[in-house]
């Protein structure tokens, strides 16, 4: 179920064109099942479901390039988020989580796509994507934590 909700929110964020926003800028609606599922099912399953997330999103709308660029910033976002989850969440919360997450998500991208030109230019758009990051994160993390507190007093067992 995870999955599927993470596949469609990617498919549905595709369609949304952000104006005068730069290359690599989306929302990350489907981080917040990246991190209902870090909470609610554990790590492996949380690893699963991105990957699983970005085979299916790029096989019902995008190609080879699109699933790198997916596939790389979601395991380096995964694993980031993952360890802090598991290591540091007395100290940190999911919406700091979210934002790191988000970050780190950037950065894979752009290592992707520095390889892809061989060319270490296209880190000069790092700022606005931290940035970015930052506010999308903080925003994912806000409605992951909300969700989260619903699923939690609705007794719903996964």
């Amino acid at each position: 179920m995870f999955v599927a909700m993470a596949t469609v929110l990617n498919i549905v964020e595709r369609a949304i064109v952000i104006p005068g926003a730069s290359p690599g800028i989306k929302l990350g609606l489907a981080n917040i099942l990246t991190l209902l599922s870090i909470m609610m099912l554990g790590s492996k399953d949380a690893v699963i479901i991105v990957a699983a997330r970005c085979i299916l999103g790029a096989l019902v709308g995008g190609n080879l390039i699109s699933f790198l660029f997916s596939i790389t910033g979601g395991m380096l976002s995964i694993l980031v988020m993952v360890l802090l989850w598991k290591y540091l969440n007395k100290y940190v919360s999911i919406i700091v989580i979210s934002m790191v997450g988000a970050v780190f998500h950037n950065i894979g991208q752009l290592i992707v796509a520095s390889l892809i030109v061989q060319n270490f230019s296209v880190y000069v758009i790092l700022p606005v994507l931290m940035v970015s990051a930052i506010i999308t994160g903080y925003f994912v993390g806000v409605v992951s934590k909300q969700v989260y507190k619903y699923l939690g007093k609705a007794k719903i067992n996964l």
